[in-house]
């Protein structure tokens, strides 16, 4: 028997299973607090193993988390019950450990960003649909109160039809407060891969996929230095471009403006705004879970909507996942949208450089909103 079709056999097996989502954590770091804080109260995921390259860090977070097992990633793979890997690795090794659960025939959910560059990206989706497993990655933000709440006054034509977008993220920049802020700074980070996800998928959710995308960029200074914690006045290199200035333009003839920046000492961040044929949206912060929506129609007040639904953090994906998996269905965060979003990344790092237009081969299907009653803390799976 093939090893493909020995993968297929154990997947079939696993998706005939009924009742709560065995889950296993690659990466105990400190982002590992903020998931398994989540996922070890949502009644449909068992929280069956923590592993690390470190494996006394990953039976501490076992232990303080009341996960029955912890040790290495094979471990973690041969672990029969584990159906789900959670992968918080580093960036860099995000499609290495992503590729090595799927040959394992595990769905994946990922930290962001997905990959580091669209080969490696498209490596990953095909060899998960050949496994018939799932790679869904974050940001799941948006599956928050706050932006389903904005959705759902888009999507029901509060503002009629939406024609523009408009989103900036400025600030000093992370050298200011974080203590290690060098890998923020180099290939496969700045501004705009380390952030731009939340903004770019909230604006893929509004619009639709991207069509083409037009960008200028900048480095304010080639090197930065530590301003706190132990390193402090320590001097490191700036290897990607600090800003970045983009114009998208969106299969169904939106467009949108979007600033990417680490040198604007006027800090402005979580600004999306959705502008329509009847009024404009002001969504909250898409890095975060929950803030309300204001519409503006011309009125001497806007109307502001109070976030509706799930106020779970980080993980609310990993249950929703959870959940499509054993009802059959199409997740509401998956590898073809985290793919979609690399592509445009790449896509307007490739037109600064080149100073022309790319257009952007990818494309998709907005997932539809969660239900405004979803809670991931209610049991569903039996």
């Amino acid at each position: 028997m093939t090893d493909t079709a020995t993968t297929a056999d154990t997947v079939a097996a696993r998706d005939a299973r009924t009742g709560p989502v065995g889950v296993g954590v690659i990466g105990a770091g400190v982002i590992s607090d903020q998931y398994l804080g989540n996922l070890t109260k949502f009644p449909d995921l068992e929280v069956l193993f923590v592993a690390d390259i470190d494996e006394p860090r990953a039976a501490a977070q076992a232990e303080k988390w009341g996960v029955p097992g912890s040790g290495s990633v094979d471990e973690l793979l041969a672990h029969d019950g584990v159906e789900i890997v959670v992968n918080l690795t580093i960036p860099a090794a995000h499609v290495e450990v992503a590729l090595k659960a799927v040959a394992a025939g595990k769905h994946v959910w990922g930290e962001k960003p997905y990959a580091l560059d669209r080969e490696s990206g498209a490596r990953l989706l095909q060899a998960a649909k050949e496994a018939g497993v799932r790679v869904a990655v974050a940001p799941d933000t948006f599956l928050g109160s706050g932006i389903q709440t904005g959705l759902r006054v888009v999507r029901r034509g509060d503002i009629g039809t939406p024609l523009t977008g408009l989103t900036l993220f400025q600030v000093p920049g992370p050298e200011s407060w974080h203590p290690s802020p060098e890998f923020l700074f180099a290939y496969g980070a700045g501004p705009m891969f380390d952030v731009g996800p939340y903004y770019l998928t909230t604006l893929v959710q509004v619009f639709g996929p991207v069509a083409k995308v037009t960008a200028t960029s900048s480095k304010a200074r080639e090197t930065r230095v530590i301003g706190s914690g132990p390193k402090a006045g320590t001097e490191f290199p700036v290897e990607v471009p600090t800003h970045i200035s983009a114009l998208l333009q969106f299969e169904n003839g939106a467009s949108a403006q979007a600033v990417f920046s680490f040198d604007s000492k006027l800090a402005r961040a979580g600004f999306v705004e959705i502008a329509g044929t009847e009024g404009t949206a002001v969504f909250p912060d898409p890095n975060e879970f929950e803030g309300d929506t204001v519409v503006h129609t011309g009125g001497e007040e806007p109307t502001v909507v109070p976030a509706s639904g799930s106020t779970f953090t980080r993980g609310t994906g990993v249950a929703e996942l959870a959940q499509a998996i054993r009802e059959g269905r199409r997740e509401r965060v998956p590898g073809e949208l985290a793919f979609h979003v690399l592509d445009v990344m790449v896509s307007l790092a490739e037109s600064a450089e080149r100073g022309e237009g790319v257009v952007v081969e990818s494309s998709l299907e907005p997932t539809p909103e969660l239900p405004e009653d979803w809670d991931p803390s209610v049991p569903t799976l039996g």
